[in-house]
Formats: structure tokens, C-alpha cells, sequence
């Protein structure tokens, strides 16, 4: 298993020496505490109930580098920038000079010079955005970096369940699926563990990592059953097919019966317990319709999240950079 913290094929190193990234920047849960984490879901709250954007948002271009395929994130925030006042324009690859050969840092510097305030990069390479944003001027937003991290994704799923069951601390989070590659499963694993959360992760033994300490020291599982008994919070992750049928996962059909999350197996979880997916959702490998749907899926909750949590983040850049 590649070391993800080091250079190699599709990885970036995320440390640069003697640099740092612009103030308001969001690179990952490191930098985030739990008073951060805490006063960037309560000023989405602030925002989802109708409290007026701060005044360094209006009209402030906001680039959406977008060198990944997305759908929630990159809507979400289009949208929050819209909510803010300011004025999203998005770039993707395909869109940008960086099909005649243009770096990505070129590009972002195009986008700071045209008077951009705040720049969100979603990048299929690890470390992308640490490698960008101590170049920059202006803050940078991770929205999601290869199999690194997903810190937007994990302040949505936080709001979600918080708004849910009244509280983040003291919980018990299970992730079930291709943990290994997973950049959400690590940002939300950090981020539930500020908050002391006992923190498992459920897999096949090749899709899990070799140690949980990058997860906020999560212990590992490879039988559903035992990592579910007493869980506040299950989270299943995509498997992701296009990588792994036929290398560390035989089939679709092996995972779905030892990994899949039925209805039956709700019955050992806590009573107030919830379900999240980050999606897109594999229905029938993943998880069954009758979890995906029922009452305590939290799914749609997480999409509704999104907009709220990446508003308030994209303020939080744009009054760094006024």
C-alpha cells in the first residue's frame, strides 16, 4: 500500500517549506480546531436562517477550479457564492488552458491577477491545494484533493448530524466501504475525533488502511456486525468500481454480501442512530434502498448541508482577503 503522505504516482507533497497559505484559507481538517470547526457550523446555521452575509462578499469573484468531476460540491458552491453575493465563475480543465499545456499554478495566477478574492480547487492529485495555496495571495478552499482530504465535506456531514441528534460530542462513527482511498472517510474521521469520537473503520482488509492513526486514531474492522454494534453515526463510502473490481476487490457481488448495509443491521446500532452517504450511492452494493430511504438517512440532509456550510466558508476567505 502507497504511502499517501509522501510523493509518488498522482501524489503531491503537501509541505512547503517556509510558506504558508493565505489567511482564511481551507486545506484540510488540520487546520481546523474544534472552536473553528464549532463557529464555521454556527455561522451556517446564522446563514440558513436568514442572517445577512458580510459586506466584503458583495460582488467578490470567487474561481471555481474544477479539475475533477463533481456534482454536489461544485453546484453547492456556485450556489453558496451566489448566496453570499458574490459572483462564482467556474473553470474547468477541460475549459482552461491547461489542455495546451498551462500549470495549474499558472492558472490560478490568472485567476488572481483578473481579480479573483478567493480561489476553490478540486484536484484528482493528493496535496494539490497545499502545494498551490502557499503561492497564492488569496485564500485558497480545498473541495477535495485525490485521496487526501475533503474538509468541506466533512463540515456538511457535522451539520447534518448535529442538526439531527443536538450534539457532535462523545459519538460513535462507523465508516463501512473503500476506506483505503477515501478522502471523505479521513477528513470526517478527523473531524469527529476534535469532538472525542470513537472512530471505526469497516472494509474488506484491502480496502482498509494499514493504521487508523491518519483517521483520528480509528480502530479497524473487517466484520460489519461487530463494527456496528452501538454506532451513533454509520457513513458508507462509494466503492469506487472503475479502480477497484478485479484488483483489491473481486467483485461487486462479494462486497455487497459481507459490506453491505441492510436493514437488519440498523437493529445494532444506537436508538437515535443515523445514516450518511457522501455519494453518488451504489445502490444495492452500498447500501439497500430501504436504508438509503428510510428514516434515518441523512442523505439528503448532507446535499442540503452543503450550500449553508460552503457559504460560510467561502465568507470566512472572502473577509480574510478584503
Amino acid at each position: 500500500m502507497r504511502d499517501l503522505t509522501s510523493p509518488g504516482p498522482g501524489t503531491y507533497a503537501w509541505a512547503v517549506p517556509g510558506s504558508k497559505p493565505a489567511d482564511g484559507s481551507l486545506l484540510g481538517v488540520e487546520d481546523l480546531d474544534r472552536e473553528a470547526v464549532t463557529a464555521l457550523l454556527d455561522r451556517a446555521e446564522a446563514l440558513a436562517a436568514g442572517s445577512p452575509p458580510h459586506g466584503a462578499c458583495r460582488g467578490a469573484p470567487v474561481g471555481l477550479l474544477f479539475h475533477e468531476p463533481s456534482t454536489r460540491t461544485r453546484l453547492s458552491f456556485a450556489r453558496a457564492a451566489r448566496w453570499l453575493g458574490a459572483e462564482p465563475q467556474a473553470l474547468g480543465e477541460a475549459g482552461s488552458s491547461a489542455v495546451k499545456g498551462e500549470s495549474l499554478l499558472d492558472t490560478a495566477r490568472t485567476l488572481e491577477a483578473l481579480g479573483h478574492r478567493a480561489l476553490v480547487l478540486r484536484h484528482a492529485r493528493s496535496g494539490a491545494p497545499h502545494r498551490l495555496a502557499p503561492k497564492l495571495s488569496v485564500p485558497l478552499v480545498n473541495a477535495g484533493d485525490g485521496m487526501h482530504e475533503h474538509p468541506t465535506q466533512a463540515l456538511l456531514d457535522a451539520l447534518a448530524v448535529r442538526r439531527r441528534l443536538g450534539r457532535l460530542d462523545a459519538l460513535t462513527v462507523v465508516f463501512v466501504g473503500d476506506v483505503l482511498h477515501s478522502r471523505v472517510a479521513r477528513s470526517t474521521a478527523r473531524l469527529f475525533a476534535l469532538f472525542g469520537a470513537s472512530v471505526r473503520l469497516c472494509a474488506p482488509a484491502t480496502l482498509l488502511p494499514l493504521t487508523g492513526a491518519g483517521f483520528g486514531g480509528a480502530s479497524l474492522h473487517t466484520d460489519l456486525t461487530e463494527a456496528l454494534e452501538g454506532a451513533d453515526v454509520v457513513v458508507a463510502l462509494r466503492v469506487q468500481r472503475e479502480r477497484l473490481v478485479g484488483g483489491p476487490l473481486p467483485s461487486l457481488a462479494d462486497y455487497a454480501r459481507g459490506w453491505r448495509i441492510e436493514a437488519d443491521a440498523l437493529d445494532r446500532l444506537a436508538p437515535r442512530s443515523v445514516f450518511l452517504h457522501p455519494g453518488p450511492m451504489n445502490r444495492g452494493v452500498e447500501v439497500s434502498d430501504e436504508v438509503a430511504d428510510g428514516p434515518r438517512s441523512l442523505v439528503a440532509d448532507q446535499v442540503a448541508s452543503g450550500v449553508p456550510v460552503r457559504a460560510a466558508v467561502l465568507e470566512r476567505a472572502l473577509v480574510a482577503s478584503a
